[in-house]
């Protein structure tokens, strides 16, 4: 049995984008001294030790259909959505498409103590032994540089995956693909990418469709890896729908933050993908400061 993070429910919050330039400045800056030995692992190879294949059939979310985000907590949702996307604490809502959040490439900020004391080796560090951070929203990186600590964490994170698959959701988001923007040069786009065909290959194994979560960049990577659909944050605001479309044949669900890119995303996007504004805590309706609006 493998232990569990502990796990209170999450607020998610908004994810402020780099631009193309900064990014590659980001990644060209001087690397930290994480386990990189061992190869960095082509995304689009094969693990090493996949799961079992399983006879349930994954059916991924409709395009353009009506979506709601509820990461930061449970509540009834509106007429016309028919999928939702809820944290993988909370219960699936009755009789819609039900997407489970799982945190896959990052730890939760309150977990940091209980990977520090079951798996240090499994969180990237620097060169100074110190935890590499996303400084955002205070939560440590998970060292995927090498095979043996990917499959080290797809274990864990599989087990959330397998508890989403038996609450009865159809599908996961797992977040964070993008952390190797935020490694300081630990990780590469290819270590992401190689985790993401294990935890592809265990949601699958479950019977759950799994949807990549951001990283415009890696989009058509994505899709042809396995990912089923797409989670982007912002993708209006920033101008970043059009590759996940086109990757993920429209499959797309996009949460904006800003009026703007609502705007924006609906102008463009609103006849073909599901689109939500909601407020950057995305809390649960009744609570001061809930927002929620659509196309």
């Amino acid at each position: 049995m493998i232990a569990r993070e502990p796990r209170p429910l999450r607020s998610e919050r908004r994810r402020h984008r780099l631009s193309a330039l900064t990014l590659v400045g980001a990644l060209a800056a001087a690397a930290v001294g994480c386990t990189s030995s061992g190869g960095g692992g082509d995304g689009d190879s094969a693990p090493s030790s996949p799961p079992p294949s399983s006879a349930r059939t994954v059916v991924p979310p409709e395009p353009h259909v009506g979506f709601d985000y509820q990461i930061g907590g449970p509540y009834p949702p509106a007429a016309g959505v028919g999928a939702v996307s809820r944290d993988r604490t909370a219960k699936p809502a009755d009789g819609l498409y039900n997407i489970c959040y799982v945190n896959a490439f990052q730890a939760q900020p309150d977990a940091t103590d209980w990977w520090r004391g079951n798996h240090p080796d499994l969180l990237l560090r620097s060169a100074a032994g110190a935890l590499v951070m996303d400084q955002d929203w205070g939560e440590a990186l998970f060292d995927i540089s090498t095979p043996a600590k990917r499959e080290r964490l797809a274990a864990i994170v599989g087990e959330w995956i397998d508890g989403c698959a038996a609450a009865g959701y159809q599908a996961v988001e797992a977040d964070n693909l993008d952390s190797y923007e935020r490694s300081r040069g630990g990780l590469t786009p290819e270590h992401d990418l190689a985790f993401a065909r294990l935890l592809i290959a265990r949601a699958h194994a479950a019977g759950l469709a799994i949807g990549q979560k951001n990283a415009a960049d890696l989009a058509r990577r994505g899709r042809n890896l396995g990912f089923d659909f797409a989670v982007a944050e912002e993708c209006g605001q920033y101008d970043e729908c059009g590759p996940y479309a086109t990757a993920f044949d429209n499959r797309v669900l996009v949460i904006e933050y800003e009026p703007e890119g609502l705007a924006r995303a609906c102008a463009r996007w609103g006849r073909t993908l599901s689109i939500v504004l909601r407020d950057t805590d995305v809390r649960p309706t009744g609570t001061p400061g809930y927002v929620r609006s659509t196309c």
